[in-house]
């Protein structure tokens, strides 16, 4: 008896439907930053998303699935800068980062590369944070993010820096990166930039000194003085 194995059906591609579909999630991801900026999480809802974004609410929850995964896509689209489904250690800044052979311009890169990552997500940080103090699922996602992900990433790139040469800290391990971790957390950002008053610019310099001594066995002059020119205080 011969058997017949049906016809498998060919997958229908259309490429203006993708662009439609990606031009509606990109309305809803605009539309969503928006009102969570200007709403709070907790305040915002599904429907004033899709409201905002010219698109019914099931096409909302059809995309996301839910306003906290909703939140979730939008904060990884904001840490990496754009879109593109590229993990933030395999982008351009942090690859040239990891090929640099200086220690000192490794730090100068990470400090720079911190500084305008954290300029750009600080504002939404602030948003989960204050939803992660009431809402159990925004508190998760807050300590997956910030607790992990970064955490992980910042034992990564110490990782790199101890490839070029010795640490202070002695074998790239817990106390270094638990040390990047702290410094270039968006609390510490949050104190010297919102509450102290120092510019982007002076926060890159505090950030980039504070790295090499950290980090480094030996500090530089120009670390120095930049902290004088930051603090006013003269170094010890």
């Amino acid at each position: 008896m011969t058997t017949v194995h049906p016809t498998p059906r060919r997958r229908y591609h259309s490429p203006s439907r993708a662009a439609r579909a990606a031009q509606t999630r990109r309305r809803i991801i605009v539309a969503a930053q928006d009102a969570f900026l200007q709403r709070g999480y907790v305040q915002t809802t599904l429907g004033q998303v899709a409201r905002a974004a010219g698109v019914a609410p099931d096409t909302v929850y059809k995309v996301f699935g839910s306003k906290i995964q909703l939140l979730k896509e939008l904060l990884d689209e904001v840490v990496g800068g754009d879109d593109q489904p590229v993990a933030v250690l395999d982008r351009s800044g942090p690859q040239a980062l990891r090929r640099e052979p200086d220690q000192h311009r490794q730090l100068a890169l990470l400090a720079a590369g911190v500084t305008e990552q954290l300029e750009r997500i600080r504002p939404l940080d602030d948003v989960l944070l204050g939803a992660a103090a009431v809402d159990e699922q925004a508190a998760q996602l807050r300590a997956e993010v910030q607790d992990r992900q970064r955490r992980s990433a910042m034992t990564t790139i110490v990782g790199w820096v101890a490839d070029r040469g010795p640490l202070r800290e002695g074998p790239a391990g817990g106390a270094a990166a638990d040390t990047v971790w702290v410094l270039t957390s968006g609390e510490v950002h949050r104190m010297l930039r919102d509450v102290a008053g120092l510019s982007a610019d002076d926060y890159r310099h505090w950030l980039e000194g504070q790295l090499i001594s950290a980090l480094l066995p030996c500090q530089c002059v120009w670390h120095h003085a930049d902290a004088e020119r930051v603090t006013g205080i003269e170094p010890a």
